[in-house]
């Protein structure tokens, strides 16, 4: 008599990490940097947030930017990408960080939920707060910036059907 076959059961949940974007902005060495409320904690982070379904990451960034600092923001080119794992809760985040410029500012916009304001810090000033970084990817996308890495915007593509 034959065995019973066991088979493999695979989940049908995937596991996927939060997509998001990042804008480096630099103006006479001081970078465009937000304080924000997060769960209770006020952090400092560039200006950034998750990529929405259907959106393209070059138009996350852009949004992401306006909404957060009432900038306009205009990428340049792309500074990194960058996997961290949140150490308390476990969450994996993958974030493309883009360099690039401001052509405009509304200081009547509203700003997003959760920002206290933004500031323009050195990263010299950045590790004299007293105030913690959102993540470790805040620095890392700074010190990338300032060693002069660049990829080209076209590094990535955005297929979409139709």
């Amino acid at each position: 008599m034959d065995k019973p076959t066991e088979y493999v059961r695979f989940s049908t949940m995937i596991w996927k990490p939060h997509v998001t974007v990042a804008a480096i902005i630099e103006e006479n060495g001081r970078f465009l940097l937000i304080e924000e409320n997060v769960a209770g904690n006020i952090v400092i982070n560039q200006p950034a947030g998750h990529l929405d379904e259907g959106e393209s990451l070059v138009n996350a960034v852009i949004r992401e930017t306006r909404e957060e600092t009432a900038y306009l923001f205009k990428p340049e080119s792309i500074t990194g990408i960058y996997r961290w794992q949140h150490p308390e809760n476990h969450d994996t985040y993958l974030r493309v960080a883009y360099c690039g410029h401001t052509v405009e500012h509304d200081p009547a916009a509203k700003l997003d939920s959760g920002i206290i304001k933004t500031i323009w810090l050195t990263r010299e000033a950045l590790l004299k707060q007293d105030i913690p970084l959102r993540s470790a990817m805040v620095l890392q996308c700074i010190d990338d910036y300032l060693a002069g890495t660049r990829y080209p915007l076209a590094l990535i593509h955005d297929l979409v059907p139709g």
